[in-house]
């Protein structure tokens, strides 16, 4: 059943990957892309990395996709002009591709891999990061996040500054 699972997440990411490198619509690259993204978040929740699946899914599809999108729709107020590759850019786009490919295959096919009976079942990982980040890792935690905090409100004072017009 988990190999079914695997496969579906698989077909779920590497599909729309294509759809995305091969579309001439913006839009619908970028709903593509979402499809994407959460088909990779998907694979993490299965191989245990169950915190940085969920943070897949809430910064870059909740987060930088959706502000893609709004991006894309609110700039064009007309007709959506379509995306055009030229034939020198598709081609060595195409063989540059190919040559990573057979690189990686090379690279997996010449690695030992341990065996998968050795690894176990993966546990999740969130309770561990948790831990850390409110024990060893707090006070990082903690100036990390003044630091963003002060970044917002410096963001809104220049945007108040410019619409005032100072």
């Amino acid at each position: 059943m988990k190999e079914i699972i695997l496969n579906l997440f698989i077909l779920l990411t590497v599909v729309p990957c294509l759809w995305v490198a091969l579309s001439s619509n913006i839009v619908h690259a970028a709903f593509s892309l979402l499809v994407t993204l959460f088909g990779v978040a998907g694979l993490y929740v299965l191989l245990g990395a169950d915190f940085i699946g969920v943070v897949q899914v809430i910064v870059y599809i909740g987060g930088i996709l959706v502000l893609i999108i709004f991006g894309v729709m609110m700039t064009q107020r007309g007709k959506l002009l379509p995306l055009s590759v030229q034939l020198p850019g598709r081609f060595f786009g195409g063989l540059l591709s190919s040559i990573i490919l057979v690189a990686l295959i090379l690279a997996a096919r010449r690695s030992k891999w341990p065996a998968a009976a050795s690894l176990g079942e993966p546990e999740p990982t969130s309770a561990a990061i948790g831990d850390l980040l409110l024990g060893k890792y707090l006070v990082a935690f903690e100036v990390a996040s003044v630091l963003l905090l002060v970044a917002l409100v410096g963001a809104v004072l220049i945007v108040r500054r410019s619409v005032r017009g100072e």
